[in-house]
């Protein structure tokens, strides 16, 4: 396991809240749904850190509890938070979804019978697969 996010430490070896860090985690969810920046939302929760981790704790999915840590934050912010993060991110245009590659038809002057033998020498295969060519078009 990594390092244990911020809003929990360890004892005997269990994940337990820390009570004064996760009201921070908390309102660091609620100050970026009100419309606060990250790097603002964080400062405002008294959490000091960069731009890349405050986005990455609304990311974090552990605070939502799982098999070892408890929870933090409800579902219902969380998800907020993703969906404001997805907004904001569009209207700055940071969203970069891959597009379909076009499909690449690539013409060719001859028709050859299909490839039948290989062989372990370059030289004889480009000279079997010329071989093949039939006629050009």
């Amino acid at each position: 396991m990594g390092h244990t996010p911020y809003g929990y430490r360890i004892e005997d070896g269990k994940a337990v809240v820390d009570e004064i860090a996760s009201e921070q985690v908390k309102e660091l969810f609620l100050g970026y749904l009100a419309g606060l920046s990250l790097k603002d939302a964080a400062k405002q929760a008294g959490i000091d850190c960069y731009h890349a981790t405050a986005s990455k704790m609304l990311q974090n999915k552990h605070y939502l509890g799982d098999e070892f840590y408890p929870p933090i934050i409800d579902e219902k912010t969380f998800e907020k938070a993703r969906v404001e993060k997805r907004k904001r991110a569009e209207r700055l245009g940071r969203i970069w979804e891959l597009k379909d590659e076009p499909k690449r038809d690539y013409p060719v002057k001859f028709k050859a019978k299909p490839l039948v033998q290989k062989y372990e020498d370059p030289y004889k295969q480009a000279e079997y697969a010329y071989s093949l060519i039939e006629s050009e078009v």
